[in-house]
């Protein structure tokens, strides 16, 4: 039985394939793949095999669909498992994996991103986990083979390396971790982790700059948030002295924080640090400021269009709209009757329904730490220990 869902999985796995690598994508997958490629035009065939496998799974089309979504209407003929299946694939598991033990056809695989253990099938059969050793590691993407859960999929490449990589391997792991936080947080237990460590460390930051919002020169700003890194990471380091007799923990890394070129080309930067949102840096924090200070200057091109790309640009949420306007609320209603050239406009009724209307992505998500938590074993790992 189990194995005839692993067979089918492999069918319509080949099938989907040959479906997203038809002509009528060609538009949108080959200009991935070229730019991966480069100007010399030479991609792995690893490589390849995870840019088609994202493209089908994740990639998504003018009209919002994926390429999974429209080969999963195009077939009359799936059941309504097969459906289901086909479409929990749109949520792959990204992850750097510890090979914990192999178990029959499976192997039992640790996450080390959200420290999640998953049990792990091949299209390919147990020949696929030849040379595969407890211990090692896995680079790899997982996909659903039952929708409770309990059970996953290869997708696509699968990159093998062995115990003694163990120092780079957890390197790519707090990599992903820190850049990619939402991959941490499929882990229940570290959303909360992740939430009472935001609390702490926001509070720390507040205490060592006075304040939750600061406006200052780019220079100034990555000056501050360089020694407030270094101070948080030598407090760290100084909690958490050797465990063991003679055992010492490295010197800590202090980081130089090195802002973004839109950062570092502003004339200043806003540096809020939010109990919800955690810490973000905004590019012409001080003119967007001194817009609500002064509501006439919203006759003025340039402060117009800081405004609209604050209201239209996905990487910028609500939050520094919202804490100007909460900080002045006596000029909010003139600043945003002139940009949308609407006399009748008034926060309190409409800012809302504004914000919703301009950045619905925002809505459509569950708020998340703005902090990474790693578990124990790559906390062992990045440490040295096996």
């Amino acid at each position: 039985m189990f194995a005839n869902l692993i067979d089918r999985s492999a069918e319509l796995k080949g099938e989907l394939v040959a479906f997203g690598q038809s002509a009528r994508f060609d538009r949108w997958l080959t200009p991935l793949l070229l730019e991966a490629a480069g100007p010399e035009r030479w991609l792995d065939e690893a490589e390849a095999i995870r840019i088609i496998d994202h493209f089908l799974l994740r990639y998504r089309l003018p009209d919002g669909s994926t390429v999974v979504d429209r080969f999963v209407a195009g077939r009359r003929d799936l059941t309504g498992a097969e459906r289901e299946m086909l479409l929990s694939w749109r949520e792959p598991v990204e992850g750097v994996f510890e090979v914990r033990r192999k178990d029959g056809e499976a192997v039992v695989l640790l996450n080390l991103v959200d420290d999640l253990e998953y049990r792990t099938y091949s299209t390919l059969g147990r020949g696929a986990f030849r040379g595969v050793s407890k211990g090692g590691f896995l680079l790899v993407c997982l996909v659903p083979l039952q929708p409770d859960g309990g059970t996953w999929l290869i997708s696509g490449a699968m990159e093998h390396h062995p115990r003694s990589s163990a120092a780079e391997i957890a390197r790519a792991a707090l990599h992903l971790a820190v850049s990619r936080p939402e991959l941490v947080f499929r882990n229940p237990e570290k959303v909360e982790q992740g939430w009472q460590q935001m609390r702490e460390d926001r509070a720390a930051f507040v205490e060592f700059s006075g304040t939750d919002e600061l406006v200052l020169p780019p220079a100034e700003a990555a000056d501050l948030l360089t020694a407030y890194y270094r101070q948080r990471q030598e407090s760290t380091a100084a909690a958490h002295p050797g465990r063991g007799r003679g055992e010492r923990l490295p010197h800590p890394d202090l980081p130089t924080v090195e802002l973004s070129p839109e950062l570092a080309e502003a004339e200043t930067v806003g540096v809020i640090y939010d109990e919800v949102e955690g810490l973000n840096l905004y590019a012409d924090y001080g003119m967007l400021r001194d817009l609500f200070t002064a509501p006439e200057l919203a006759g003025r091109r340039k402060h117009q269009n800081l405004l609209r790309t604050y209201l239209r640009e996905e990487s910028i949420t609500p939050l520094p709209i919202r804490r100007l306007v909460a900080t002045h609320p006596g000029t909010a209603d003139a600043v945003f009757r002139k940009l949308l050239r609407q006399p009748g406009f008034s926060w309190a009724e409409h800012g809302e329904e504004l914000l919703r209307r301009r950045k619905p992505w925002y809505y459509a998500r569950e708020p998340r730490p703005g902090v990474s938590v790693i578990g124990d074993r790559l906390a062992e790992l990045a440490a040295g220990r096996r």
